[in-house]
């Protein structure tokens, strides 16, 4: 984990990161080709932000908030994964809702860290 962070998250942000993370695992496990992304990094994301899935990813997880640890590298596979949800929903008639979501979900994680830190870690 890079450049760690405590973030206070929501109810809502939790449900929004579970999908996020469900479709990611959905589309690892799916066999379509070369997985994206590494299930057992997915899995200890899941873990660190607490997420439950089939009750968060749903919206019935608790209203309480959550503070949780996640580093740059985190919060750029989420980023990821919305980036890779919102293209593969481009044509779908609930896109205005994975437009909304990916929106909330860069408001939620960015501005934790700074610009100069995203181009760092961009650069490698």
């Amino acid at each position: 984990m890079h450049l760690e962070r405590e973030l206070t998250l929501t109810g809502d942000a939790r449900g929004a990161l579970a999908q996020i993370v469900a479709i990611m695992t959905d589309q690892v496990l799916g066999g379509d080709g070369p997985p994206m992304w590494d299930v057992e990094r997915l899995m200890a994301l899941e873990a660190r932000l607490g997420i439950v899935l089939g009750v968060d990813d749903v919206g019935a997880g608790s209203d309480e908030a959550t503070t949780v640890t996640i580093g740059i590298d985190d919060a750029a596979l989420l980023l990821d994964g919305m980036a890779f949800t919102e293209m593969a929903s481009v044509d779908l008639p609930w896109f205005d809702m994975v437009r909304w979501t990916s929106d909330f979900v860069t408001a939620e994680l960015r501005p934790h860290w700074s610009e100069a830190d995203w181009q760092a870690y961009a650069a490698g």
